[in-house]
């Protein structure tokens, strides 16, 4: 690949990691208010001014290139989001809910991880120092933020999963309950046969 066709290749990615970023500011608040868990809405607070800084950080790599950071939209970005918001407006129980929001959250996450890593290797190739600094800064801050997901699903998904067993055993109670009734309705309707 030509030098050239790899800086191309560099502006676009970074483009759509642009549009993604500011796809992002705007699901971001619509996630925590979703969200039932207080630590949850906590972590999207602050992923949210985090990634005002990685839309900072790469207007400020677009300004070095001489480039304007538009003109393109993140299809796999508005995918991720849209599925997550799909989840809202299924409107399950607060713990699944919340369970869902991680699992969306982190797929984002590893979307961000797996874009910002090319850049970073692109940018190295072309010897533009001072934006593989700035990238890897984000890149580090995607891969605390995927982790901090990780810890909090360990106990979202946890009460999640106990959230659906009583749900479980109580619907399981009330249709044994209600065959109990029929078999004693059944019952009471043969002896007055009888």
């Amino acid at each position: 690949m030509e030098m050239n066709a790899l800086k191309e290749l560099y502006i676009n990615e970074l483009k759509d990691l642009y549009s993604a970023e500011n796809q992002l500011v705007k699901a971001l608040p619509k996630m925590a208010k979703a969200s039932d868990s207080d630590e949850l809405r906590a972590a999207f607070g602050e992923h949210l001014e985090q990634t005002r800084e990685h839309v900072a950080r790469l207007e400020k790599i677009f300004e070095a290139l001489d480039e304007s950071p538009k003109g393109k939209k993140c299809k796999g970005m508005e995918g991720l989001i849209e599925e997550g918001g799909e989840l809202i407006e299924e409107d399950p129980g607060p713990e699944e809910l919340d369970a869902g929001l991680i699992s969306a959250a982190q797929r984002v996450e590893h979307y961000e991880i797996a874009g910002y890593g090319c850049v970073r290797t692109y940018a190295n190739l072309l010897g533009e120092s001072e934006a593989v600094s700035l990238l890897e800064q984000t890149l580090a801050e995607e891969k605390e933020t995927d982790e901090k997901l990780t810890e909090l699903a360990e106990q979202i998904n946890v009460v999640a999963q106990e959230a659906g067993e009583s749900e479980s055993s109580e619907s399981h109670e009330e249709e044994t309950g209600s065959k109990r009734g029929k078999a004693a309705r059944k019952s009471k309707s043969r002896a007055a046969r009888a």
